[in-house]
Protein backbone atom coordinates (compact mmCIF):
# COMPACT_ATOMS: atom_id res chain seq x y z
CA UNK A 1 0.00 0.00 0.00
CA UNK A 2 1.36 3.12 -0.74
CA UNK A 3 0.78 5.29 2.30
CA UNK A 4 4.33 6.49 2.83
CA UNK A 5 2.89 9.84 1.42
CA UNK A 6 1.07 12.04 4.01
CA UNK A 7 -1.49 13.83 1.68
CA UNK A 8 -4.48 13.71 4.81
CA UNK A 9 -2.24 15.52 7.51
CA UNK A 10 -4.13 17.65 9.88
CA UNK A 11 -7.41 16.42 7.95
CA UNK A 12 -10.18 14.52 9.78
CA UNK A 13 -12.27 12.06 8.27
CA UNK A 14 -15.55 10.65 8.64
CA UNK A 15 -15.93 6.78 6.98
CA UNK A 16 -19.85 5.29 7.79
CA UNK A 17 -19.57 1.73 7.55
CA UNK A 18 -16.19 1.26 8.88
CA UNK A 19 -15.31 -1.68 10.55
CA UNK A 20 -14.85 -3.85 8.04
CA UNK A 21 -14.36 -4.06 4.01
CA UNK A 22 -14.44 -1.67 2.04
CA UNK A 23 -14.90 0.45 4.72
CA UNK A 24 -12.50 -0.42 6.78
CA UNK A 25 -9.86 -0.23 4.23
CA UNK A 26 -10.61 3.37 3.32
CA UNK A 27 -10.51 4.48 7.09
CA UNK A 28 -7.21 2.61 7.63
CA UNK A 29 -5.68 4.24 4.28
CA UNK A 30 -6.85 7.70 5.50
CA UNK A 31 -5.54 7.25 8.52
CA UNK A 32 -2.26 5.79 7.86
CA UNK A 33 -1.44 8.91 5.67
CA UNK A 34 -2.58 11.34 8.54
CA UNK A 35 -5.91 11.61 9.00
CA UNK A 36 -7.61 11.92 12.47
CA UNK A 37 -10.19 9.21 11.14
CA UNK A 38 -14.11 8.64 12.76
CA UNK A 39 -15.26 5.04 11.85
CA UNK A 40 -18.73 3.73 12.63
CA UNK A 41 -21.21 0.72 12.46
CA UNK A 42 -24.19 -0.27 14.14
CA UNK A 43 -22.49 -2.76 16.76
CA UNK A 44 -20.47 -1.23 19.76
CA UNK A 45 -17.94 -4.15 19.76
CA UNK A 46 -17.23 -4.41 15.96
CA UNK A 47 -16.60 -0.38 16.67
CA UNK A 48 -14.47 -1.05 19.47
CA UNK A 49 -12.85 -3.79 17.56
CA UNK A 50 -11.91 -1.75 14.61
CA UNK A 51 -10.47 1.28 16.27
CA UNK A 52 -8.41 -1.27 18.24
CA UNK A 53 -6.64 -2.80 14.54
CA UNK A 54 -6.41 0.69 13.52
CA UNK A 55 -4.56 1.61 16.35
CA UNK A 56 -2.33 -1.24 16.51
CA UNK A 57 -1.27 -0.13 12.68
CA UNK A 58 0.27 2.93 14.47
CA UNK A 59 -2.58 5.37 13.44
CA UNK A 60 -2.86 7.89 16.67
CA UNK A 61 -6.33 9.65 15.93
CA UNK A 62 -9.05 7.36 15.99
CA UNK A 63 -12.85 8.00 17.29
CA UNK A 64 -15.04 5.25 17.21
CA UNK A 65 -19.09 6.00 17.16
CA UNK A 66 -21.94 3.83 16.99
CA UNK A 67 -24.09 4.70 13.91
CA UNK A 68 -26.91 3.46 12.20
CA UNK A 69 -27.55 5.40 9.80
CA UNK A 70 -30.83 5.19 9.03
CA UNK A 71 -31.57 6.56 12.47
CA UNK A 72 -31.30 10.19 12.94
CA UNK A 73 -30.15 10.50 16.50
CA UNK A 74 -26.79 8.00 15.64
CA UNK A 75 -26.14 10.54 12.79
CA UNK A 76 -26.41 13.79 14.35
CA UNK A 77 -24.11 12.16 17.41
CA UNK A 78 -21.57 11.20 15.36
CA UNK A 79 -21.08 14.54 13.65
CA UNK A 80 -21.30 15.80 16.75
CA UNK A 81 -18.52 13.48 18.31
CA UNK A 82 -16.30 14.38 15.79
CA UNK A 83 -16.18 18.10 15.96
CA UNK A 84 -15.93 18.12 19.90
CA UNK A 85 -12.95 15.89 19.21
CA UNK A 86 -11.51 17.35 16.12
CA UNK A 87 -12.98 20.13 15.59
CA UNK A 88 -13.70 20.08 11.87
CA UNK A 89 -14.69 17.76 9.07
CA UNK A 90 -12.32 17.77 5.87
CA UNK A 91 -13.91 14.57 4.28
CA UNK A 92 -17.00 12.39 4.61
CA UNK A 93 -17.10 9.11 3.22
CA UNK A 94 -20.57 7.46 2.73
CA UNK A 95 -20.25 4.02 2.53
CA UNK A 96 -22.92 1.99 4.19
CA UNK A 97 -25.06 -0.41 2.22
CA UNK A 98 -27.87 -2.51 2.77
CA UNK A 99 -29.03 -5.41 0.19
CA UNK A 100 -32.11 -7.47 2.20
CA UNK A 101 -33.21 -9.35 -0.83
CA UNK A 102 -32.49 -11.17 -3.31
CA UNK A 103 -35.84 -11.03 -4.92
CA UNK A 104 -36.49 -9.55 -8.54
CA UNK A 105 -38.06 -6.22 -8.31
CA UNK A 106 -41.42 -6.86 -9.11
CA UNK A 107 -41.40 -9.63 -6.18
CA UNK A 108 -39.45 -7.14 -3.52
CA UNK A 109 -41.68 -6.67 -0.61
CA UNK A 110 -42.64 -2.86 -0.27
CA UNK A 111 -40.62 -2.89 3.03
CA UNK A 112 -37.78 -4.05 1.76
CA UNK A 113 -37.86 -1.37 -0.92
CA UNK A 114 -37.96 1.38 1.55
CA UNK A 115 -35.07 -0.28 3.91
CA UNK A 116 -32.65 -0.07 0.31
CA UNK A 117 -34.09 3.48 -0.07
CA UNK A 118 -33.34 4.33 3.61
CA UNK A 119 -30.09 3.18 3.59
CA UNK A 120 -28.22 3.42 0.11
CA UNK A 121 -29.44 6.78 -0.58
CA UNK A 122 -31.44 8.66 1.71
CA UNK A 123 -29.28 8.06 4.97
CA UNK A 124 -26.08 9.42 2.49
CA UNK A 125 -27.97 12.81 1.73
CA UNK A 126 -29.32 13.29 5.70
CA UNK A 127 -25.93 12.58 7.11
CA UNK A 128 -24.25 15.10 4.76
CA UNK A 129 -27.18 17.72 5.69
CA UNK A 130 -25.88 17.23 9.06
CA UNK A 131 -22.40 17.22 7.90
CA UNK A 132 -22.45 20.80 5.77
CA UNK A 133 -21.97 23.50 8.40
CA UNK A 134 -19.19 21.64 9.23
CA UNK A 135 -17.22 21.24 6.00
CA UNK A 136 -14.39 23.06 5.73
CA UNK A 137 -13.04 24.90 2.63
CA UNK A 138 -11.12 21.98 -0.06
CA UNK A 139 -13.21 19.39 1.76
CA UNK A 140 -14.46 16.28 0.25
CA UNK A 141 -16.63 14.07 -0.17
CA UNK A 142 -16.91 9.87 -1.35
CA UNK A 143 -19.82 8.63 -2.07
CA UNK A 144 -19.32 4.75 -2.53
CA UNK A 145 -21.52 2.98 -5.28
CA UNK A 146 -21.73 0.04 -6.91
CA UNK A 147 -20.48 -1.49 -10.67
CA UNK A 148 -24.54 -3.05 -9.67
CA UNK A 149 -25.18 0.70 -10.69
CA UNK A 150 -24.21 0.71 -13.98
CA UNK A 151 -25.21 -3.00 -15.06
CA UNK A 152 -27.62 -4.42 -11.99
CA UNK A 153 -26.81 -8.21 -10.79
CA UNK A 154 -29.95 -10.20 -11.33
CA UNK A 155 -29.70 -11.47 -7.72
CA UNK A 156 -29.49 -7.76 -6.75
CA UNK A 157 -31.01 -5.88 -8.78
CA UNK A 158 -33.05 -3.28 -6.79
CA UNK A 159 -29.73 -2.83 -4.82
CA UNK A 160 -28.18 -2.04 -8.28
CA UNK A 161 -30.93 1.02 -9.26
CA UNK A 162 -29.98 2.02 -5.21
CA UNK A 163 -26.48 2.45 -6.41
CA UNK A 164 -27.67 4.11 -9.89
CA UNK A 165 -29.12 7.18 -8.14
CA UNK A 166 -26.10 7.12 -6.02
CA UNK A 167 -24.46 8.65 -9.15
CA UNK A 168 -26.93 11.40 -9.83
CA UNK A 169 -26.83 12.17 -6.35
CA UNK A 170 -22.85 12.50 -6.97
CA UNK A 171 -23.11 15.46 -9.99
CA UNK A 172 -26.21 16.98 -8.19
CA UNK A 173 -24.93 17.43 -4.97
CA UNK A 174 -20.70 18.60 -6.49
CA UNK A 175 -22.82 21.30 -8.42
CA UNK A 176 -24.72 22.63 -4.80
CA UNK A 177 -21.51 22.08 -2.65
CA UNK A 178 -19.12 23.62 -4.89
CA UNK A 179 -16.92 25.23 -4.97
CA UNK A 180 -15.74 24.70 -1.36
CA UNK A 181 -16.32 21.39 -1.21
CA UNK A 182 -15.85 18.37 -4.15
CA UNK A 183 -18.18 15.52 -4.43
CA UNK A 184 -16.95 12.37 -5.87
CA UNK A 185 -17.84 8.72 -6.16
CA UNK A 186 -16.09 5.38 -6.67
CA UNK A 187 -18.07 2.39 -8.06
CA UNK A 188 -16.37 -0.71 -6.68
CA UNK A 189 -16.55 -3.99 -8.92
CA UNK A 190 -16.83 -7.30 -6.94
CA UNK A 191 -14.68 -7.60 -4.03
CA UNK A 192 -14.74 -10.65 -1.89
CA UNK A 193 -15.82 -8.99 0.95
CA UNK A 194 -18.67 -10.10 4.16
CA UNK A 195 -20.98 -7.76 2.31
CA UNK A 196 -20.53 -9.96 -1.31
CA UNK A 197 -20.05 -13.52 0.64
CA UNK A 198 -23.19 -14.60 -1.14
CA UNK A 199 -21.77 -13.48 -4.78
CA UNK A 200 -18.34 -13.80 -4.14
CA UNK A 201 -18.50 -17.03 -1.74
CA UNK A 202 -19.14 -19.18 -4.59
CA UNK A 203 -16.48 -21.06 -6.37
CA UNK A 204 -18.06 -21.43 -9.76
CA UNK A 205 -19.69 -18.11 -9.34
CA UNK A 206 -16.59 -16.27 -8.74
CA UNK A 207 -14.48 -18.29 -11.54
CA UNK A 208 -17.53 -16.21 -13.65
CA UNK A 209 -17.18 -13.01 -12.56
CA UNK A 210 -13.04 -13.03 -12.69
CA UNK A 211 -13.70 -14.11 -16.50
CA UNK A 212 -16.16 -10.91 -16.60
CA UNK A 213 -12.72 -8.78 -15.80
CA UNK A 214 -10.02 -7.81 -18.17
CA UNK A 215 -7.42 -8.12 -15.27
CA UNK A 216 -8.67 -11.45 -14.25
CA UNK A 217 -9.01 -11.17 -10.68
CA UNK A 218 -11.80 -9.84 -8.11
CA UNK A 219 -10.87 -6.33 -6.87
CA UNK A 220 -9.54 -5.93 -3.22
CA UNK A 221 -10.76 -3.54 -0.62
CA UNK A 222 -6.97 -1.91 -0.65
CA UNK A 223 -7.61 -1.41 -4.47
CA UNK A 224 -10.94 0.77 -2.90
CA UNK A 225 -9.25 2.46 -0.97
CA UNK A 226 -6.47 3.96 -3.03
CA UNK A 227 -9.24 5.25 -5.59
CA UNK A 228 -11.28 6.88 -2.82
CA UNK A 229 -8.21 8.26 -1.15
CA UNK A 230 -7.13 9.37 -4.38
CA UNK A 231 -10.54 11.71 -5.12
CA UNK A 232 -10.38 12.22 -1.12
CA UNK A 233 -7.45 14.12 -1.46
CA UNK A 234 -5.69 17.24 -2.63
CA UNK A 235 -4.21 14.91 -5.38
CA UNK A 236 -7.87 15.44 -7.03
CA UNK A 237 -8.17 18.89 -6.46
CA UNK A 238 -9.68 19.83 -9.88
CA UNK A 239 -11.81 16.09 -9.86
CA UNK A 240 -15.65 16.88 -8.87
CA UNK A 241 -18.82 15.84 -9.55
CA UNK A 242 -16.92 11.98 -11.41
CA UNK A 243 -17.69 8.50 -10.95
CA UNK A 244 -14.57 6.15 -10.78
CA UNK A 245 -15.14 3.03 -11.69
CA UNK A 246 -12.74 0.73 -9.88
CA UNK A 247 -13.78 -2.81 -11.42
CA UNK A 248 -10.89 -4.53 -13.39
CA UNK A 249 -12.38 -3.08 -16.89
CA UNK A 250 -15.56 -4.53 -16.07
CA UNK A 251 -18.02 -2.44 -19.14
CA UNK A 252 -19.63 0.39 -17.29
CA UNK A 253 -21.46 2.89 -19.17
CA UNK A 254 -24.93 3.21 -18.76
Amino acid sequence: MGSSSRRFQGKVAIVTASTQGIGFAIAERLGLEGASVVISSRKQKNVEEAVEKLKAKGIGQVLGVVCHVSNPQHRKNLILQTVEKFGKIDVVVSNAAANPSTDSILETKESVLDKLWEINVKAAILILQDAAPHLNKGSSVILVSSIAGYDPHPSMSMYGVTKTALLGLTKALAKEMAPNTRVNCIAPGFVPTHFADFITGNDTMRAMLEQKTLLNRLGTTDDMAAAAAFLASDDASYITGEILVVAGGINSRL
